[in-house]
């Protein structure tokens, strides 16, 4: 599909500023590790496609734009994807991350080599269709608990190898991050507790205390709980997060009531759209959705070529 071109007045080179929160905090070189793998993929013995019809010096000028409403993330990962087979590429990020945007907007224009462009464009494309698609999501659920003190935030359902962008993804949505991996914080859940205790539930403060002992005093300590009965014996171990997992809301208001500060406390489990703002009503301080990364559908962009205009003394004659 082709695009007209656009007039010199809506062109600029002035990226959008991105807000605070969000600026610096996607790492350049984790970008980069996940293109070149991507594109290795690809385009492992280059694209005989472009090859074979497109002219090895011709142009081209390429837009990305919204066929539906959302919110925008990855731009930066569009402009290195396409940098990364023309490193002479133009690339000007007209929306910022972060930002909504409306059916038909233009979020980045390129102009470079046409083959390069052309390269670039599926791994662009997958990439920043993915994470804008879970910025979107994130943003919903985020409206939905408006208000209350809740936190949306992810999980580690994350799609292998794409774990740094989809939580950017996230932040651009205006969620939060859970621990990124198993290295960062003890999340003791069901099966870790059940080997523990072996079955015991007697021995669950007096385990849950040797373990956090062994613990640095910078390591966050959380406990994922399936009763009201867990909740005591969890909290006298002294730890620093909650998780009460597949709760009804009447149990997680009682939960937050028996909690009372001692611990943050996060709802997990049977978290939708239809769901988030009731869990949030009944005080939560942390909401967790693997929905915001393990099952989103891409967002429909497209990159379509700009053509230029034929000048008058090029149109045929008659």
């Amino acid at each position: 599909m082709t695009a007209p071109a656009a007039t010199a007045t809506t062109a600029t080179t002035a990226r959008p500023a991105v807000p605070p929160a969000l600026a610096g905090t996607l790492p350049a070189s984790a970008v980069q590790a996940v293109l070149c793998a991507a594109l290795q993929e690809d385009a492992p013995y280059g694209d005989i496609t472009s090859q074979t019809l497109i002219p090895a010096e011709a142009r081209a000028t390429a837009v990305l734009a919204a066929r539906v409403p959302g919110v925008f993330s990855g731009g930066e990962v569009f402009a290195a994807a396409m940098k990364l087979t023309d490193a002479a590429a133009d690339v000007e990020l007209l929306v910022a991350d972060g930002a909504g945007f409306a059916a038909g907007t233009p979020l980045a224009r390129v102009r470079g080599n046409a083959r390069a462009v052309l390269l670039a464009e599926r791994v662009a494309l997958n990439l920043v269709q993915r994470m804008s698609a879970i910025a979107t999501k994130t943003a919903e659920f985020v409206a939905l608990v408006h208000g209350t003190r809740a936190r949306i935030t992810d999980t580690r359902k994350t799609t292998p190898g794409l774990r740094v962008l989809e939580r950017y993804a996230v932040r651009c949505g205006g969620g939060a991050n859970h621990r990124f991996s198993l290295s960062d914080a003890v999340l003791a859940k069901d099966n870790h507790l059940a080997v523990l205790t072996g079955g015991d539930a007697s021995k669950l403060t007096a385990v849950l205390q040797e373990a956090k002992a062994r613990l640095g005093h910078t390591t966050h300590f959380e406990v994922e709980v399936d009763s009201m009965e867990q909740i005591e014996p969890v909290l006298a171990a002294g730890v620093d997060t909650i998780m009460l997992d597949n709760f009804s809301l009447a149990e997680l208001a009682a939960g937050v009531a028996l909690v009372d500060g001692r611990a943050r406390v996060e709802a997990s489990g049977n978290v939708n759209l239809a769901t988030v703002a009731g869990i949030a009503a009944t005080g939560v301080d942390i909401i967790s959705i693997g929905g915001l990364t393990h099952s989103v559908t891409a967002l429909d962009l497209g990159l379509d070529i700009e053509l230029e205009p034929v000048p008058a003394t090029e149109l045929p004659a008659g």
